[in-house]
């Protein structure tokens, strides 16, 4: 029986080793692979991506309203395991990651650089397109595709008292034999990879904001040693808070990221342009709201489609591959609340804070490039590196330093609540979804991420590693349109009390 519960975990060792030493010391080959994948997946399968993130959309809506709504992810009448507050900040801090720091400037200002085919760059147009491009990628859809995902682990774990696996939630489509046998595991083992990828690179991303941050606040030499540095100062920490528990490290960590995050958030609205930041808001959901169907659908079949591609699409192939990570861990941290609280906290309330957090932030970049103050050379650098966006508009406005400062905090605590919840995530799908995994595997798989960040870093970029976690997170698509399959069918059988 050990053995079998080591499966999963033995085999995703090999792969992450094998993948490790191909992309650092075969780094041209590997790179070549990873994007022809991708290549073939997005421009192929383009469409299927679009129409998979508006039906997870659609789906959870549906389900929010309806009947199951009111059952509880648990036995019946469960209260809630953390506090309203706690729930959101651990799934928030999971779910996003040092994502929104890093792209909350940069992404309004690549787009106001370089928008869709047909609208002038650096004009009103862009800059308005900027904005509804960055609600729709930060927006409702990479949301619902996690709570498809949480939704099914959730309720089969906690309502039906069955292993949280990814494989655990297509047992009523292909029955427990098949999902206990070779296909549920090569169907857990590609969500090891995909999260082992996905938190990977998004330490690196994270490590190059921070030490840009630094070079820029502080002073402190932009390299690749210092990047190292940081990456093994705060390895430390998450391996520390994710052995320590949910409560006592994940937790903390979490509801101080959000205390910061939502300090910065209104910080930024004083120092900012505050009518024009409002009218971002308001008119930004607007057109959001409006274009929603159209936008999600943006392919077209004889125009250029190169900067849905190049955006979108690789926005919804990275959450996809995200979906397993943050999936497990926020149905880890959802029991006791019933199938509508999950749905409108999972979907909703995050999804209000980013578009809140791009609008200020976006905003001050935006304002900053219309008005003249950034030259068209300082936009273009932003949009090429990304890193440098935050840091460089702050300088244009009051308090400046401090801001700064507290925006490196904030990546550091995000950082941490990505690394340490994946960590807890991987050491669960590599114990058979025990609730409460070893902690000798959570160190195992905390060492083994900050070195596959160090060693794809020297290698030369993080880029073709997470080009090939997307293209290797392609099936998830199909897995998440059965999970939509398992649950409909198993609500079914469900006695809803009337009320």
């Amino acid at each position: 029986m050990e053995k079998n519960n080591n499966l999963v975990f033995i085999i995703s060792l090999i792969i992450c080793a094998i993948i490790a030493v191909w992309a650092v010391f075969f780094n041209a080959s590997f790179t070549v692979l990873s994007n022809a994948m991708f290549a073939f997946f997005t421009v192929d399968f383009g469409w299927l991506y679009c129409v998979a993130m508006i039906i997870f959309v659609f789906f959870c809506i549906w389900l929010a309203f309806s009947k199951y709504g009111k059952i509880t992810l648990g036995d019946d009448g469960e209260k809630p395991e953390y506090s309203t507050m706690s729930w959101i900040a651990m799934l928030f801090g999971c779910g996003m990651g040092v994502g929104l720091v890093f792209w909350g400037v940069a992404e309004p200002m690549s787009f106001f650089a370089g928008p869709a085919s047909g609208i002038e760059p650096m004009s009103p147009e862009a800059a308005n397109f900027a904005m509804k491009a960055a609600f729709m990628h930060w927006g409702i859809s990479p949301w619902a595709n996690y709570a498809i995902m949480g939704l099914a682990l959730a309720y089969f774990g906690f309502r039906k008292k069955e292993k949280t696996m990814i494989s655990t939630t297509l047992v009523p489509l292909m029955g427990k034999k098949l999902a206990d046998g070779w296909l549920g595991k090569t169907i857990d083992v590609m969500a090891v990879f995909a999260t082992v990828a996905g938190v990977v690179t998004s330490l690196g991303l994270g490590v190059m904001q921070i030490n840009s941050g630094l070079n820029m606040v502080l002073g402190v030499p932009s390299n690749l040693t210092i990047q190292i540095v940081i990456i093994l100062i705060i390895s430390v920490i998450y391996i520390w808070t994710a052995a320590s528990g949910i409560e006592k490290g994940i937790k903390l960590i979490s509801d101080v990221n959000l205390y910061l995050f939502i300090g910065l958030m209104v910080a930024g609205f004083v120092i900012g342009p505050k009518v024009e930041i409002l009218n971002n808001l308001i008119g930004g959901i607007g057109s959001y709201l409006q274009n929603f169907i159209k936008d999600s659908l943006l392919v077209d079949g004889y125009g250029d489609n190169s900067w849905t591609f190049s955006w979108r699409i690789f926005y919804w192939a990275w959450f996809i591959a995200w979906a397993p990570f943050v999936g497990v861990f926020i149905a880890r941290i959802s029991r006791g609340r019933t199938i509508r609280q999950f749905i409108m906290g999972v979907a909703l309330v995050p999804a209000l804070m980013s578009i809140v957090w791009f609008s200020i932030f976006g905003s001050l970049g935006l304002h900053l490039a219309s008005s003249g103050i950034l030259t068209a050379d300082e936009i273009n650098a932003i949009a090429a590196a990304p890193e440098i966006g935050l840091f460089l508009v702050l300088q244009h406005y009051p308090l400046a330093k401090l801001l700064s400062i507290v925006a490196i905090i904030l990546l550091n605590t995000f950082f941490i609540t990505s690394a340490n919840s994946g960590t807890f995530v991987l050491s669960m799908l590599s114990t058979e979804g025990a609730q409460n995994p070893p902690k000798k595997k959570m160190v195992i798989w905390g060492v083994i991420q900050s070195i596959m960040a160090i060693g794809m870093m020297l290698a030369g970029g993080l880029k073709p590693l997470q080009t090939i976690s997307i293209a290797a997170a392609f099936p998830f698509i199909f897995i998440m349109f059965a999970e939509i399959a398992s649950l409909v069918k198993i609500l079914g059988q469900e006695k809803i009390a009337k009320t």
